[in-house]
Protein backbone atom coordinates (compact mmCIF):
# COMPACT_ATOMS: atom_id res chain seq x y z
CA UNK A 1 0.00 0.00 0.00
CA UNK A 2 0.87 3.44 -0.85
CA UNK A 3 0.67 6.58 0.17
CA UNK A 4 0.30 9.35 -1.92
CA UNK A 5 -1.15 13.29 -1.29
CA UNK A 6 -4.80 13.70 -1.41
CA UNK A 7 -5.70 15.83 -4.66
CA UNK A 8 -8.40 17.71 -6.00
CA UNK A 9 -9.60 15.22 -9.07
CA UNK A 10 -12.55 13.05 -7.31
CA UNK A 11 -14.65 14.76 -9.85
CA UNK A 12 -16.77 11.61 -9.43
CA UNK A 13 -17.65 12.30 -6.29
CA UNK A 14 -17.67 16.06 -6.29
CA UNK A 15 -20.04 15.86 -8.64
CA UNK A 16 -22.63 13.65 -7.17
CA UNK A 17 -22.04 15.37 -3.63
CA UNK A 18 -22.78 18.63 -4.66
CA UNK A 19 -26.34 18.18 -5.67
CA UNK A 20 -26.82 17.57 -1.64
CA UNK A 21 -23.97 19.55 -0.11
CA UNK A 22 -22.51 22.85 -0.36
CA UNK A 23 -19.04 23.08 -1.50
CA UNK A 24 -17.76 24.17 1.98
CA UNK A 25 -18.94 20.90 3.40
CA UNK A 26 -17.54 19.01 0.33
CA UNK A 27 -14.17 21.02 1.41
CA UNK A 28 -14.23 19.48 4.68
CA UNK A 29 -15.01 16.05 3.56
CA UNK A 30 -11.34 16.73 0.98
CA UNK A 31 -9.72 18.32 3.69
CA UNK A 32 -9.47 15.14 5.95
CA UNK A 33 -9.29 12.65 3.42
CA UNK A 34 -6.52 10.98 2.01
CA UNK A 35 -5.36 9.04 -1.11
CA UNK A 36 -3.93 5.91 -1.35
CA UNK A 37 -3.20 3.01 -3.74
CA UNK A 38 -3.34 -0.21 -3.53
CA UNK A 39 -1.95 -3.14 -5.09
CA UNK A 40 -3.85 -6.49 -6.41
CA UNK A 41 -4.48 -8.91 -3.24
CA UNK A 42 -4.05 -5.66 -0.60
CA UNK A 43 -6.85 -5.40 1.80
CA UNK A 44 -8.43 -1.59 1.19
CA UNK A 45 -10.84 -2.51 4.63
CA UNK A 46 -10.55 -5.68 6.98
CA UNK A 47 -13.40 -7.90 8.21
CA UNK A 48 -14.13 -6.93 11.98
CA UNK A 49 -12.24 -4.45 12.01
CA UNK A 50 -13.55 -1.02 13.61
CA UNK A 51 -15.24 0.89 10.48
CA UNK A 52 -13.15 4.14 10.66
CA UNK A 53 -13.65 5.32 6.90
CA UNK A 54 -15.71 5.28 3.86
CA UNK A 55 -13.90 4.95 0.89
CA UNK A 56 -14.52 6.59 -2.61
CA UNK A 57 -13.29 3.58 -5.44
CA UNK A 58 -11.19 6.19 -8.06
CA UNK A 59 -9.93 3.76 -10.21
CA UNK A 60 -9.52 0.10 -10.33
CA UNK A 61 -11.87 -2.93 -9.22
CA UNK A 62 -12.38 -4.51 -5.36
CA UNK A 63 -14.05 -7.40 -4.46
CA UNK A 64 -16.32 -7.95 -0.94
CA UNK A 65 -14.65 -11.28 0.53
CA UNK A 66 -16.25 -12.50 3.51
CA UNK A 67 -14.70 -15.18 5.66
CA UNK A 68 -16.68 -17.29 7.44
CA UNK A 69 -15.75 -19.29 11.42
CA UNK A 70 -13.94 -22.18 8.86
CA UNK A 71 -11.69 -19.93 7.32
CA UNK A 72 -13.81 -20.22 3.87
CA UNK A 73 -14.51 -17.46 1.29
CA UNK A 74 -17.21 -16.44 0.24
CA UNK A 75 -17.26 -13.23 -2.52
CA UNK A 76 -20.55 -11.37 -1.66
CA UNK A 77 -20.01 -8.82 -4.96
CA UNK A 78 -18.08 -6.95 -6.85
CA UNK A 79 -17.48 -3.78 -7.92
CA UNK A 80 -15.87 -0.69 -10.39
CA UNK A 81 -14.76 2.32 -10.39
CA UNK A 82 -15.93 5.03 -9.54
CA UNK A 83 -17.95 3.94 -6.58
CA UNK A 84 -18.54 5.00 -3.16
CA UNK A 85 -18.00 1.78 -0.53
CA UNK A 86 -17.88 0.99 3.27
CA UNK A 87 -21.09 3.50 3.16
CA UNK A 88 -22.79 0.46 5.36
CA UNK A 89 -20.21 1.53 8.13
CA UNK A 90 -22.24 4.72 9.16
CA UNK A 91 -25.15 2.44 9.94
CA UNK A 92 -23.70 -0.39 11.29
CA UNK A 93 -20.93 0.85 13.24
CA UNK A 94 -19.86 -2.37 15.46
CA UNK A 95 -17.04 -3.61 12.99
CA UNK A 96 -16.83 -4.11 9.03
CA UNK A 97 -19.01 -7.09 8.42
CA UNK A 98 -16.63 -7.78 5.32
CA UNK A 99 -13.45 -7.11 3.73
CA UNK A 100 -12.98 -5.08 0.52
CA UNK A 101 -9.68 -6.11 -1.07
CA UNK A 102 -8.22 -4.93 -4.67
CA UNK A 103 -9.13 -7.16 -7.67
CA UNK A 104 -6.57 -5.19 -9.62
CA UNK A 105 -4.43 -2.08 -8.82
CA UNK A 106 -6.91 0.37 -6.86
CA UNK A 107 -6.67 4.09 -5.95
CA UNK A 108 -8.95 4.78 -3.38
CA UNK A 109 -10.01 8.21 -1.34
CA UNK A 110 -10.76 7.61 2.41
CA UNK A 111 -12.77 9.40 4.04
CA UNK A 112 -13.28 10.13 7.74
CA UNK A 113 -16.30 8.21 9.12
CA UNK A 114 -16.69 10.88 12.20
CA UNK A 115 -16.09 13.76 9.31
CA UNK A 116 -18.68 12.48 6.69
CA UNK A 117 -21.28 11.50 10.18
CA UNK A 118 -21.20 15.65 10.93
CA UNK A 119 -21.97 16.31 7.16
CA UNK A 120 -24.54 13.74 6.84
CA UNK A 121 -25.66 15.26 10.23
CA UNK A 122 -26.68 18.54 8.34
CA UNK A 123 -27.86 17.54 5.11
CA UNK A 124 -30.43 15.24 5.10
CA UNK A 125 -30.65 14.32 1.18
CA UNK A 126 -27.04 13.89 1.60
CA UNK A 127 -27.42 11.12 4.02
CA UNK A 128 -30.14 9.38 1.75
CA UNK A 129 -28.35 9.48 -0.88
CA UNK A 130 -25.70 7.93 1.04
CA UNK A 131 -28.04 5.20 2.73
CA UNK A 132 -28.74 4.19 -0.90
CA UNK A 133 -25.46 3.61 -1.84
CA UNK A 134 -25.09 1.09 1.26
CA UNK A 135 -28.35 -0.24 0.39
CA UNK A 136 -27.42 -0.95 -3.07
CA UNK A 137 -24.02 -2.62 -2.40
CA UNK A 138 -26.49 -5.10 -0.08
CA UNK A 139 -28.91 -5.66 -3.46
CA UNK A 140 -25.78 -6.60 -5.06
CA UNK A 141 -25.08 -9.05 -2.53
CA UNK A 142 -28.46 -10.72 -2.04
CA UNK A 143 -28.97 -11.11 -5.44
CA UNK A 144 -26.27 -13.01 -5.35
CA UNK A 145 -27.25 -15.18 -2.38
CA UNK A 146 -30.59 -16.07 -4.11
CA UNK A 147 -28.95 -17.29 -7.41
CA UNK A 148 -26.57 -19.69 -5.16
CA UNK A 149 -29.73 -20.82 -3.43
CA UNK A 150 -32.20 -21.42 -6.05
CA UNK A 151 -29.47 -22.46 -9.37
CA UNK A 152 -27.53 -25.25 -10.22
CA UNK A 153 -23.51 -24.20 -11.15
CA UNK A 154 -23.77 -23.76 -14.62
CA UNK A 155 -26.80 -21.00 -13.96
CA UNK A 156 -24.09 -19.55 -11.40
CA UNK A 157 -21.38 -19.35 -13.31
CA UNK A 158 -23.55 -17.93 -16.37
CA UNK A 159 -25.06 -15.17 -13.43
CA UNK A 160 -21.49 -14.38 -12.93
CA UNK A 161 -20.26 -13.89 -16.02
CA UNK A 162 -22.89 -12.10 -17.19
CA UNK A 163 -22.90 -9.54 -13.86
CA UNK A 164 -18.93 -9.16 -14.91
CA UNK A 165 -19.69 -7.88 -18.45
CA UNK A 166 -22.53 -5.82 -17.45
CA UNK A 167 -22.05 -4.19 -14.17
CA UNK A 168 -17.79 -4.14 -14.12
CA UNK A 169 -15.71 -4.83 -16.84
CA UNK A 170 -19.02 -2.91 -19.00
CA UNK A 171 -18.05 -5.10 -22.44
CA UNK A 172 -18.78 -8.74 -24.00
CA UNK A 173 -15.15 -8.93 -24.09
CA UNK A 174 -12.91 -7.98 -21.03
CA UNK A 175 -9.93 -8.82 -19.79
CA UNK A 176 -10.73 -10.83 -16.43
CA UNK A 177 -8.99 -9.44 -13.41
CA UNK A 178 -10.16 -12.30 -11.19
CA UNK A 179 -8.53 -15.97 -10.98
CA UNK A 180 -10.38 -19.07 -11.62
CA UNK A 181 -10.32 -19.43 -8.04
CA UNK A 182 -12.13 -16.12 -7.58
CA UNK A 183 -14.68 -16.56 -9.90
CA UNK A 184 -15.38 -20.29 -7.72
CA UNK A 185 -15.86 -18.24 -4.49
CA UNK A 186 -18.46 -15.69 -5.80
CA UNK A 187 -20.96 -18.36 -7.49
CA UNK A 188 -20.26 -20.99 -4.42
CA UNK A 189 -18.74 -23.81 -6.26
CA UNK A 190 -15.32 -25.13 -6.69
CA UNK A 191 -12.69 -24.17 -8.64
CA UNK A 192 -12.99 -27.19 -10.57
CA UNK A 193 -16.24 -26.96 -11.80
CA UNK A 194 -15.49 -22.70 -13.04
CA UNK A 195 -13.03 -24.86 -15.15
CA UNK A 196 -15.20 -27.29 -16.38
CA UNK A 197 -18.11 -25.24 -17.44
CA UNK A 198 -16.53 -22.82 -19.25
CA UNK A 199 -14.00 -24.84 -21.21
CA UNK A 200 -17.69 -26.52 -22.27
CA UNK A 201 -19.29 -22.88 -23.48
CA UNK A 202 -15.64 -22.30 -25.00
CA UNK A 203 -16.73 -25.99 -27.31
CA UNK A 204 -20.06 -25.14 -27.55
CA UNK A 205 -18.81 -21.34 -28.70
CA UNK A 206 -20.81 -20.10 -25.93
CA UNK A 207 -17.60 -17.91 -24.80
CA UNK A 208 -14.35 -17.89 -26.13
CA UNK A 209 -11.11 -17.83 -24.28
CA UNK A 210 -7.80 -16.91 -24.38
CA UNK A 211 -5.48 -16.67 -21.56
CA UNK A 212 -7.28 -14.39 -19.76
CA UNK A 213 -9.42 -12.61 -21.90
CA UNK A 214 -13.65 -13.99 -22.27
CA UNK A 215 -15.38 -12.80 -25.02
CA UNK A 216 -19.50 -13.71 -24.76
CA UNK A 217 -20.20 -14.93 -28.29
CA UNK A 218 -23.89 -16.21 -27.86
CA UNK A 219 -25.10 -13.69 -24.53
CA UNK A 220 -28.38 -14.95 -25.52
CA UNK A 221 -27.34 -18.11 -24.82
CA UNK A 222 -26.19 -17.27 -21.67
CA UNK A 223 -28.83 -15.57 -20.27
CA UNK A 224 -30.72 -18.48 -21.36
CA UNK A 225 -28.30 -21.29 -19.33
CA UNK A 226 -29.20 -18.13 -16.25
CA UNK A 227 -32.88 -18.09 -16.66
CA UNK A 228 -32.96 -22.04 -16.46
CA UNK A 229 -30.77 -22.22 -13.62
Amino acid sequence: MLLSETKQEYSWFRRISSQFISEKDFDKLEKTSVKLTFKKGEPILKQGGMPSHVVYLEKGIVKFNYENETSKNLILTIVSAPKILGGANLFYKDNNLFSLIAVEDCEVIMIDSKVIEGVLMDNSKFAMMMFQVASEMFKKSVMNFISLAHKQKEGRIADIILYLAEEVYHSNSFLLSLTRKEIAEFAGCSTENVIMTLSKWQNEKIVSLEGKTIEINDIDKLKYISKIG
